[in-house]
């Protein structure tokens, strides 16, 4: 029986680079002014993530497969040991704060969540339904932690869109209808060329096939 080409596909995209890919994609996000650290394993990726953050730091946790398998948001949301910026936002009201909690994800001390593509130079880019977490990434948070699964690495940003298009939308796109009722878009990406505030972002790789 032949394998669907929408298989292959996704086999390509889910492909874990060799480690001289890694190790060349790290040094040029280092010279691209973000911290790279290669985790062994899930435990090791925790582990990084939290001697980063400081107990009682504000921080957003944005919505992300990634933090979910690695139980990193449940333990920001419910081990009290953080401001957690998302438990405020859920207490609050979308009719009458609309702007205060708009304002209050978008310039968080601490955010966190992951990409959908890595370049082996050293960019990182991001694609949005609504383009609730880019402020953050791109500017507002003071601190910033991606952790992204070294599937995601690819050679250059044509791949980085194809792999978006091709696979990732996709998975979101059936992820957003379950959770939400309501279907994904790439409508609007930010592509991390360079960091020009030294030591603000931090970019975990995970040695697993993690996220999507």
């Amino acid at each position: 029986m032949k394998k669907k080409t929408g298989d292959l596909k996704g086999k390509k995209w889910q492909k874990l680079p060799e480690e001289k890919i890694v190790m060349k994609t790290m040094e040029a996000l280092g010279r691209n002014g973000i911290n790279a650290y290669f985790a062994e394993s899930e435990e090791d990726a925790k582990k990084k993530i939290f001697e980063i953050i400081p107990e009682n730091a504000e921080i957003m946790n944005m919505t992300s497969v990634t933090l979910d398998e690695l139980g990193v948001s449940k333990e920001i949301l419910e081990s009290e040991r953080y401001n957690a910026v998302r438990n405020k936002l859920i207490s609050m009201n979308k009719e009458t704060q609309s702007s205060e909690m708009q304002k209050l994800g978008a310039a968080p001390d601490y955010a966190i969540g992951s990409a959908h593509a890595v370049t082996q130079d050293g960019k990182i880019i991001i694609a949005s339904a609504t383009g609730s977490q880019l402020p953050a990434y791109a500017y507002g948070a003071s601190k910033l932690i991606f952790v992204i699964g070294i599937q995601k690495i690819v050679k250059n940003l044509d791949e980085a869109m194809k792999r978006i298009y091709e696979y990732t939308f996709k998975l979101e796109d059936e992820r957003a209808k379950k959770v939400y009722g309501i279907g994904s878009g790439v409508n609007k990406l930010l592509i991390i060329n360079k960091e020009f505030q030294e030591n603000r972002i931090s970019l975990i790789f995970v040695n697993k096939l993690i996220g999507f």
